[in-house]
């Protein structure tokens, strides 16, 4: 999945940008049909130590997803909110799901209206 990571204030090392990008790509275990990505980490300028925050924004077909966690660290941050992704995308595909059987129940059936 095409993935494009922006640091604002401040320049990502590579070993972040690869621990973020092997987490989303474990996303495609839960739902292969995502488009993209886009990660947002920022420095807040705040006294309290969880000063870092990670926001992440996956592209699916029929809508978008995001997630925004705020921690000490980066990777704790982007480890929080891929899991908020991953309910997100699991309620995403119950309801697809639900839809299309819902769908197919009533072709089989034969309930379609005749105009």
């Amino acid at each position: 999945m095409k993935i494009r990571v922006q640091s604002i204030h401040f320049n990502a090392d590579k070993k972040l940008l690869d621990f973020i990008q092997k987490k989303v790509d474990k996303l495609d275990q839960f739902f292969d049909q995502i488009i993209s990505g886009e990660v947002y980490l920022k420095l807040e300028n705040v006294e309290d130590e969880a000063n870092k925050i990670s926001e992440v924004k996956l592209i699916v077909p029929g809508g978008t997803m995001f997630a925004k966690e705020q921690c000490k660290s980066f990777e704790e941050a982007t480890d929080l909110a891929i899991e908020s992704l991953r309910k997100q995308i699991t309620k995403h595909k119950d309801k697809t799901r639900a839809k299309l059987s819902e769908h197919k129940t009533i072709l089989a059936n034969g309930e379609v209206a005749d105009y």
